[in-house]
């Protein structure tokens, strides 16, 4: 379990005893920067079913992560759930030199990005991004590469690679959308057998749906370790410094890839209603609930687990 270095201070020098003044925040409104991926949609939602029982506001603000990070700085929004990194890193890096966001770490573990096929295309012997320079391996994929939203920071790291020419991407086409329509064309290639390269991540519902594997990418085009990822709760400085009791659940708020995926698949393959899908998972992981709750008050100071536990009946 995480402990924020503002939470320990207060209770070793006895001006917060644990579970017991942390429900002193300054604000009872939490504002969540939520960009339109089906993860961080539902993970949100999750952490509002929880805040809401215990006398917090919740709003989910769907904007960019990079104009989240500027929300972030100037007080106009609270809470990010998914830094990735090293995929933001940019984003990141100046949000922290200007002192405007505190990081709390991982709230998911097991997480990676990069180019990704369908298990068929790795199993007839692509598993290395430094086969794409081949042409007979451009040819068969059509000289395309299927990525997210125009814009995001992993499009301008693919944009990169391709002005860069790295694995010979100078001479591929990079095709971006929206998620789902990215996935709607991996969907039919699946369906012909066709290969197809795009950008996979997991957690999501994308990789036991499409057998999806992730090609060793040794000139590090989605970051260190072959695209292996941090996935952050970042939180606005002023924000974090006033109030202590939901930084603690936001502190140990964390989840596995594995957790993710099924409430990923439950929401964005099987388009489950989100308030749906969050409440079916709190009510079938209590353990998780108890975990994240731990020492954390409602609004009036009563036990957290409590009310949370009474809202879920």
């Amino acid at each position: 379990m995480r402990r924020p270095a503002l939470l320990t201070t207060l209770a070793l020098s006895g001006l917060l005893p644990l579970g017991a003044q942390a429900s002193q925040d300054a604000s009872d409104e939490l504002r969540l920067v939520v960009p339109p991926w089906p993860g961080v949609t539902v993970k949100s939602e999750i952490l509002a079913q929880l805040a809401k029982p215990l006398g917090y506001q919740v709003e989910a603000l769907e904007i960019s992560s990079t104009v989240g990070y500027q929300t972030l700085q100037s007080g106009e929004s609270d809470v990010f759930l998914a830094g990735w990194l090293p995929s933001q890193q940019q984003s990141y890096d100046a949000a922290m030199e200007a002192g405007g966001i505190v990081d709390l770490g991982n709230n998911v573990t097991g997480a990676r990005m990069g180019f990704a096929v369908p298990g068929y295309v790795h199993e007839a012997g692509i598993t290395h991004a430094e086969q794409l320079a081949d042409a007979e391996v451009r040819e068969r994929f059509g000289g395309e590469i299927y990525s997210i939203e125009s814009g995001s920071t992993v499009s301008d790291h693919l944009h990169e690679a391709v002005e860069a020419d790295t694995y010979g991407l100078g001479s591929w086409n990079l095709r971006e959308s929206s998620t789902p329509g990215m996935l709607a064309e991996v969907d039919a290639a699946k369906r012909e057998e066709r290969w197809i390269l795009f950008y996979g991540w997991t957690p999501h519902w994308m990789a036991p749906a499409y057998d999806m594997e992730i090609l060793d990418d040794p000139e590090g085009v989605f970051g260190e370790n072959n695209g292996q990822s941090d996935v952050r709760t970042i939180v606005a400085r002023d924000y974090h410094a006033a109030n202590p009791n939901m930084v603690r659940l936001l502190d140990q708020f964390e989840l596995t890839a594995d957790e993710q995926s099924e409430f990923i698949r439950d929401y964005g393959l099987e388009q489950g209603d989100l308030e749906t899908v969050a409440r079916d998972w709190l009510q079938a992981n209590p353990e998780r609930v108890s975990t994240f709750l731990e020492g954390v008050t409602s609004r009036d100071g009563e036990p957290g687990l409590e009310a949370v536990r009474t809202s879920l009946e």
